[in-house]
């Protein structure tokens, strides 16, 4: 009686097992597909960056373009404004680039048209911290790319305006630092052009999108195929 009876018992634990592996798989192959539906996106997100950044530059979105400004649509867009630099209320961010450790240096530009916007225009070596001595004057005009505003700080470290001490190009909290009025929302990373010795250094932007969703979309439906494959064995085993 009691060898017979074993079997039995296992079978609902075994079908149990079997329900839950199919439920596994079918969610798996769910995150594959959306992954594969990331994948797209991402390209076409990419394709768009690239044909923004290869453009003519266009004039710098005004106060009644701001609103509506995002990553997705407006990032890296060759822009650009004319104004007059206010130099002395500059703000140097630390930036770690392929030139080593250093600060970019973030000077409002106050337009022609009465705004102002934040103007990276380049990157100093960290023993550079002191590199207005020949700073361009008057009124000038700044080609770049259109920049989303990075609040907060880096990872691990928050930006501390009260000490000055800046990892991020968190407009918003440089604009209240510096007190300026009529603050786009995006920052312009300047483009390259002839800079003196100790000048900041343009055209460092990295433009450089992950897209390992095609990986990850194969992950997921292996693990699929491996909790289908168990859903099987355990529903042949309970037969």
């Amino acid at each position: 009686m009691i060898d017979e009876a074993l079997p039995v018992q296992r079978q609902p634990k075994r079908l149990w097992v079997a329900a839950l592996l199919v439920a596994g798989a079918l969610a798996f192959v769910a995150l594959g597909v959306w992954q594969i539906e990331r994948r797209g996106e991402k390209l076409a997100l990419i394709a768009a960056v690239d044909a923004r950044v290869h453009a003519a530059p266009v004039a710098a979105p005004g106060r009644a373009e701001w609103p509506p400004i995002s990553f997705k649509a407006d990032a890296y867009r060759h822009v650009q404004a004319r104004g007059v630099f206010l130099h002395d209320r500059e703000t140097l961010v630390q930036a770690a680039t392929a030139r080593g450790p250093g600060y970019w240096v973030m000077t409002p530009l106050r337009t022609v048209a009465g705004w102002t916007v934040l103007v990276n225009r380049g990157f100093v070596p960290a023993d550079d911290r002191n590199h207005a001595a020949d700073e361009p004057g008057g009124t000038v005009t700044v080609a770049g790319l259109l920049r989303i505003s990075e609040p907060g700080g880096a990872f691990l470290r928050s930006n501390d305006p009260a000490h000055d001490r800046w990892y991020s190009r968190d407009v918003a909290a440089i604009g209240r630092a510096r007190q300026l009025a009529g603050l786009a929302p995006y920052f312009i990373d300047a483009e390259a052009g002839p800079t003196r010795a100790g000048q900041p250094v343009g055209g460092m932007t990295v433009v450089s999108f992950p897209n390992n969703h095609l990986q990850y979309a194969f992950t997921w439906l292996a693990l699929a195929a491996l909790a289908g494959l168990g859903a099987v064995r355990a529903w042949r085993v309970r037969r």
